[in-house]
């Protein structure tokens, strides 16, 4: 029905207004009991093979929303009802921000992604903290993750960065089953972003300067576009602090190998690149950070799975959990359940009891 009907309607209009439609679409369903029971039974469905408990946090399925769809944390029982194992929202700025202005949000069918520049639009940490809240007291049985960044304003650099992470940071960590850092935003007059060693260790040492023994645990979310050298720079400095595990990855700058002609993305210009078109890219930095920690860290690896066969590679590379947003877009709400579905089939058939017997396997 959705590939038939709604995704060809959503189609025909820009793609930011396809997503405001879809938020409030998902708003109204989330504050509606009934609707959020018809939903769960239809797409929710329980198998003890995927089931984990990572870092102390139960997992009912490995499929979890990546951040960036529900910007503010107003659809969370919406996904929790879609099937979904946990839901990750933000990013959250300790400021407000209207974001990029419009049109700031492309599709590309042909290779079946998405361009985004958004911006960082969000309410700001004092508003999403308290609708937090509110959802935490709303029979939420899948874990929450709050990914942070910093507040979109190039006037705030250097340690001003840093102090805007920790306000973000001290005012989130008590409600959140995790937090991941979003750590590629220009934060120097230079340019710079936390995705330099220097800085990224200088944002983790205050970040985690008290000894906090209630703190949520931490990932680092990285960018797909980094060098194999640089990578393990930046894992070598998250390891010398108490960082959890890894995020990969986000969107991409990169253009090269996409069907979408050269000319429409020169009308397209700037933006983080989502979807199949990053599958490999993010696979591999997958497979490198599990070479690089041992197995040692979890992984959540998000970048082009739409697909059972897409969940099971990047299980395969080294991810303990999954993370989904385009494929919302061009798969429709069922998409969580099918590849949950998908997964469970691949055990099942290769004889396999158990999620954690193919993670990792292919290193």
């Amino acid at each position: 029905m959705y590939n038939t009907f709604i995704r060809p309607l959503l189609f025909s209009i820009p793609a930011d207004r396809a997503h405001e439609l879809a938020v409030k679409s998902g708003v109204l369903i989330s504050r509606s009991r009934m609707l959020l029971k018809l939903t769960n039974t239809i797409f929710t469905q329980e198998n003890p093979s995927l089931r984990q408990t990572i870092l102390g946090i139960d997992f009912h399925n490995p499929v979890g929303l990546a951040a960036g769809f529900d910007k503010n944390g107003v659809m969370v029982p919406l996904f929790q009802s879609l099937g979904f194992g946990f839901a990750e929202i933000g990013s959250i700025t300790a400021r407000a921000s209207s974001g990029n202005p419009k049109p700031r949000s492309f599709r590309l069918p042909a290779d079946r992604s998405l361009i985004n520049r958004l911006g960082l639009n969000n309410e700001g940490v004092q508003a999403v903290s308290k609708r937090i809240k509110n959802i935490k007291n709303r029979d939420l049985s899948i874990p929450l993750g709050i990914n942070i960044a910093k507040t979109h304003d190039p006037s705030i650099h250097g340690e001003a960065a840093t102090r805007d992470y920790k306000t973000s940071f001290e005012t989130l960590k008590e409600m959140a089953d995790y937090i991941t850092i979003n750590i590629s935003c220009p934060n120097t007059k230079e340019g710079k972003t936390f995705e330099e060693p220097d800085t990224l260790d200088a944002l983790l040492r205050e970040l985690f300067r008290e000894k906090d023994t209630d703190l949520p645990p931490v990932f680092i979310k990285f960018s797909p576009d980094l060098t194999h050298e640089r990578l393990g720079e930046l894992v070598s400095v998250c390891e010398n602090h108490e960082v959890s595990g890894y995020v990969a990855c986000n969107t991409s700058n990169i253009r090269e190998g996409l069907l979408t002609p050269a000319d429409l993305l020169g009308e397209i210009g700037n933006g983080g690149l989502s979807g199949q078109a990053i599958k490999q890219r993010s696979t591999g930095i997958i497979r490198q950070l599990r070479q690089l920690t041992g197995g040692s860290k979890p992984i959540i690896g998000v970048g082009g799975v739409a697909s059972g066969r897409d969940a099971i590679e990047k299980l395969r590379a080294g991810a303990n959990l999954l993370q989904l947003y385009t494929a919302l877009v061009y798969e429709g709400p069922g998409i969580a359940n099918k590849i949950n579905r998908e997964v469970a089939g691949y055990l099942s058939e290769h004889g396999h009891h158990h999620i954690h017997e193919i993670i990792g396997t292919d290193i």
